[in-house]
């Protein structure tokens, strides 16, 4: 019935979905969950806010750029997306709801977080990518529970030391950022279990043999001249991910070589690689 509703949906003019909506919600779902994603609203419709026991609220690809103060009845939600919005700063409001164990906020225009943040302690799951941070925002690193941050496709140049805080953190997202050394930080994080830096700038990789939680590193698409030591049993993903424990060094020469010579050359000339030794 959902998918029925979001087809027809979108349809309909801007200004009349909001009462199309609304007619369609006129009493508490039976699975505590109302999904309006793709419904080309402008703005919540209030109505939805009288639910007090959802659990569950799906407002991704909307145009949404602010949510109203009556949100924060709905002290019993634990799941809201407001990914693929047009909002600029997290909405006030948001940081009262107590109960949220999964927060999305990607595909949006946000440059910071607000300190009220902090207040959400169940916290699980945050996903932040492809926003416009261009630092992980101090805030994070005071949510006690989270165990899963995507924060990816931002501009991120380094992460804060405070993040070893999160003890129960074990999977964080870090790909497309602007990373040129792998964050000094998580190599005292022994317990995180998943470790994703791909596509960013980094050319040396330290070893990461001594995180004894570590199930799987992501490092492809960076410009390194080198492979992750890692422990047996852990998985990589890279360039000489397959070969253990370190690359072979003409080969990574070679690697090194060859970039450099692209590097200098014009764009429209085709790069060339350099002699090997026989």
């Amino acid at each position: 019935m959902g998918n029925a509703i979001r087809a027809l949906a979108a349809f309909i003019p801007a200004d009349r979905c909001q009462n199309f909506v609304v007619r369609d919600l006129q009493e508490m779902p039976l699975d505590k969950m109302v999904d309006l994603s793709g419904s080309q609203l402008r703005r919540l419709p209030v109505h939805v806010c009288s639910f007090r026991e959802l659990v569950k609220l799906y407002l991704s690809d909307n145009h949404l750029s602010s949510l109203p103060l009556e949100l924060g009845q709905l002290q019993n939600l634990q799941i809201l997306a407001l990914d693929f919005n047009n909002f600029k700063a997290l909405p006030q409001v948001v940081c009262t709801l107590k109960q949220l164990c999964i927060l999305y906020l990607g595909n949006n225009k946000l440059y910071d977080l607000p300190d009220e943040l902090r207040l959400l302690q169940n916290l699980r799951t945050l996903w932040v990518e492809a926003n416009c941070l261009t630092q992980l925002p101090d805030v994070v690193c005071e949510l006690s529970l989270l165990k899963t941050l995507h924060a990816g496709s931002n501009a991120l140049r380094l992460l804060p030391g405070q993040l070893r805080r999160l003890r129960e953190l074990r999977t964080i997202w870090l790909s497309g950022n602007q990373l040129t050394d792998f964050p000094p930080v998580l190599l005292h994080m022994p317990f995180l279990e998943v470790i994703d830096v791909d596509r960013n700038s980094i050319r040396y990789f330290p070893s990461l043999a001594h995180l004894s939680s570590l199930k799987l590193v992501i490092y492809d698409h960076n410009p390194c001249r080198n492979a992750p030591k890692v422990a047996k049993g852990v998985r990589r993903v890279g360039r000489w991910a397959e070969e253990t424990p370190e690359p072979d060094r003409r080969k990574a020469r070679r690697y090194a070589l060859v970039e450099e010579s692209q590097e200098a050359q014009a764009p429209a000339l085709p790069p060339q690689l350099p002699p090997t030794s026989s």
